[in-house]
């Protein structure tokens, strides 16, 4: 299946200019980020794992640059990942392979970056380094304990501390036996930044044989985990709102975000004969994960992460062996950062964010007549005051929504276009009883939103331009 490309004829959102300077906590009731001025904060990150390898500056300008004109708001990089590969200006992360001894020099290229992204309106989600280097796995990359894992994290948040960032720790692995380790590190970045910037924990995906998919399931009690994250996986059609509504239900509660789903252009498994995920998969994900309480998301494309380019040198020396799948990357970056899925999730914020999203509380009892299964699942979330209610269907087919849900004698009724950013009004509706609700067009790959709103509220509605 040929990729879709959206190349922008201008930004889909202004730049905000530089974040450096924002904090950020979570929310009074639990439930997603926000400044520590009070300002809900939504999580749309990019995922560019080998960010601080494999760009120079200007590259990482031309990135960032399309980022923020998508919509992103954060950038998600590791910052170890292997050891015997030096990033493009020949350094190294560590002299000596000892974590008590960062190389200035790889450093300073990396404070460069995390000041650039900030300076041009994304933060920083950063991975301290991948789970290899903590558990020993046979690829000779294990350095970590307790006490330089703490020295470590401490250097890490002292030195990031005035700057616009996010920890994550884990590396794509579970903690099993490793709890120390990642608790010593988590409280060097806590002691390093001065209790400034949040934490939270990358784990694997589910698999078969291990329990988890979720920092939830191994360490949702912890007081340095400030929130959860899942990686709901790659496969095709995973049901990650059942992944989102695991930790929604969980007390007492924290954010979760879906930090590492469906990558654009990923063959869903090795075996399948599935196409790769396209924008439709993005879009699904994407709404069913909002929908179901998540507090953000982490979109990736299989092209962008380890910043593809076809007959670059660069890409001989690959971080460790366990990550050959980057083979399957068929688009170079440059072009990969327009694909259609990425532009999607910039209309999925501007849809929210033109009502108060942080409001919003998983509401299925919305649907009363309908309701698919598997794929065909509708979403639907309602605001905690009752002022608009959005549902989401994967493939145009009709449904019947309670209206008294809402609040209001009217209800006015839009669908919105998750492939354009466009509204079209339905109508307006008394609000009693139920009322069928068909989408314009039905088939596969054709999604809707349906957009229901107190009509005395006067919510906004705006094509992008």
């Amino acid at each position: 299946m040929a990729m879709s490309f959206v190349r922008l004829s201008k930004p889909l959102f202004p730049s905000p200019g530089s974040v450096k300077s924002l904090r950020f906590k979570v929310s009074p009731n639990g439930r997603y980020l926000m400044t520590t001025e009070g300002r809900p904060f939504y999580y749309l990150a990019d995922t560019a794992w080998t960010l601080f390898k494999r760009l120079n500056h200007e590259e990482a300008d031309v990135y960032f640059e399309n980022r923020v004109a998508r919509g992103f708001t954060a950038i998600q990089a590791y910052c170890l990942r292997g050891l015997k590969v030096a990033n493009l200006y020949g350094d190294y992360p560590l002299l000596d392979r000892d974590p008590t001894k960062p190389n200035e020099a790889f450093f300073r290229n990396m404070d460069y970056i995390v000041n650039r992204a900030n300076e041009l309106g994304l933060v920083m989600g950063i991975v301290t380094c991948v789970g290899e280097h903590v558990r020993k796995r046979g690829y000779d990359e294990q350095i970590f304990t307790e006490s330089n894992a703490f020295a470590f994290g401490k250097f890490l948040g002292s030195r990031y501390k005035e700057n616009a960032v996010i920890w994550y720790l884990g590396g794509d692995r579970s903690p099993m036996d490793d709890f120390p380790v990642w608790t010593a590190m988590a409280r060097g970045l806590k002691e390093g930044s001065e209790g400034r910037q949040l934490v939270s924990y990358h784990g694997h995906g589910p698999a078969p044989g291990f329990q988890g998919y979720s920092s939830s399931f191994w360490l949702h009690n912890m007081d340095w985990l400030d929130f959860n994250t899942i990686q709901s996986s790659w496969q095709w059609g995973t049901l990650c709102y059942e992944f989102v509504t695991h930790d929604y239900l969980m007390q007492p509660p924290k954010p979760t975000i879906d930090m590492e789903f469906r990558y654009e252009n990923h063959v869903p498994s090795w075996n399948s004969k599935q196409p790769r995920i396209n924008a439709h998969q993005i879009r699904e994900a994407g709404y069913w994960n909002m929908l179901a309480g998540a507090a953000g998301l982490g979109y990736g494309a299989q092209d962008i992460w380890q910043f593809f380019e076809a007959g670059n040198p660069r890409l001989s020396y690959l971080d460790y062996s366990l990550f050959m799948q980057e083979q399957t990357a068929t688009h170079n970056w440059r072009d990969a950062i327009n694909y259609e899925g990425s532009y999607c999730m910039g209309l999925l914020r501007r849809l929210l964010e033109m009502r108060p999203w942080h409001q919003l509380v998983p509401d299925q009892g919305l649907i009363r007549f309908g309701q698919g299964i598997l794929e065909d699942h509708i979403q639907s979330a309602r605001a905690a005051d009752g002022s608009f209610a959005l549902a989401y269907t994967p493939f145009g087919h009709p449904f019947t929504v309670q209206m008294d849900r809402i609040t209001g004698a009217k209800v006015k009724a839009h669908w919105y276009d998750p492939r354009t950013g466009r509204w079209k009004f339905i109508g307006e509706y008394p609000n009693t009883g139920t009322q069928v609700f068909v989408p314009p067009y039905t088939g596969d790959q054709m999604d809707w939103a349906l957009v229901l709103d107190d009509a005395s509220g006067n919510l906004p509605v705006a094509d992008p331009e």
